[in-house]
């Protein structure tokens, strides 16, 4: 009997113990959450520090020196007082928005159709498939050529890399719309055009929202490439002209700079593309 009590009394306590820890546990949980993505900035930045000293320690590598953090970070507090960031990025962003709407423009109507009819699927499936394997980057002499402009050539470029995550994730969502939901508005008369406005677009405009995100990610990376065309602007020149004039410190703060501004855009609409989730009315 007295066995059983000192179980019950241990038990007892364990139990208070744990209720004690319970509310602390989730505190800590919860704050791990939110400095997650700053533990994972600073692991980042004790590597680049790192890194830095070793190289500024060879002497094989002495011209790495500029790629440092300290005179990338006095490099990259120099672009934005002077305000030669905004004029670098602004012609970029200028690029990247028009490249993007005419990714969207096209992008967007072909894939409700890729989604919405098998026909038009097994039709275009292998073209599309064929030209989404071909590097933007490839198009360059194409695209010079067609383009009286060196602007024209370089939004063509961006457009031909940011179509296909739009096309594709857009025709994807079309496949999950529930089939119930468009027979209900067919058996109450709804039009093709009010099946589109009113059901097919508010459903897939969380996947479209995806592929733009997508799209982002790959315009920005043809950009700065496409920038080494004849231009006299943005970003890509920006880091050709600091890689001419052996200014590694400003080059590696122009890299910083292309990272913190798509981190930012690829941010904004991730948050768009979770508002986005459609929840159909009963």
């Amino acid at each position: 009997m007295t066995g059983g009590l000192l179980k019950t009394a241990a038990s007892d306590i364990g139990g208070l113990t744990s209720a004690r820890a319970w509310p602390e546990r989730r505190l800590f949980a919860g704050l791990l959450h939110r400095t997650a993505p700053l533990l994972g900035l600073g692991t980042l930045l004790v590597l680049w520090f790192a890194a830095g000293r070793l190289l500024a320690n060879d002497p094989a590598y002495t011209a790495f020196a500029g790629f440092a953090p300290g005179p990338t970070l006095a490099s990259f507090a120099d672009l934005l007082t002077s305000g030669e960031a905004w004029r670098a990025a602004l012609p970029s962003l200028a690029r990247i928005g028009q490249g993007l709407a005419y990714a969207f423009v096209l992008g967007v109507p072909f894939g409700l159709l890729v989604g919405a009819s098998p026909l038009a699927e097994r039709a275009l499936q292998p073209p599309f498939q064929l030209l989404r394997m071909v590097s933007p980057l490839a198009w360059m002499p194409v695209a010079v050529l067609a383009f009286p402009t060196w602007e024209g050539a370089i939004v063509f470029l961006i457009a031909a890399a940011a179509i296909w995550p739009i096309l594709f994730s857009t025709a994807a969502g079309v496949k999950r719309i529930d089939p119930i939901w468009l027979t209900l508005a067919r058996n109450l008369g709804g039009g093709r055009i009010a099946t589109l406005r009113r059901i097919v677009i508010p459903a897939v405009l969380q996947d479209i929202l995806t592929g733009l995100r997508l799209a982002l990610g790959v315009a920005w990376i043809v950009l700065v490439p496409a920038e080494y065309l004849g231009v006299t602007s943005g970003l890509g020149y920006a880091i050709n002209d600091a890689r001419d004039t052996l200014s590694y410190d400003r080059l590696a703060a122009l890299v910083l700079l292309i990272g913190v501004i798509g981190y930012a855009l690829d941010g904004g609409l991730g948050r768009l593309a979770a508002r986005a989730r459609w929840i159909p009315a009963t």
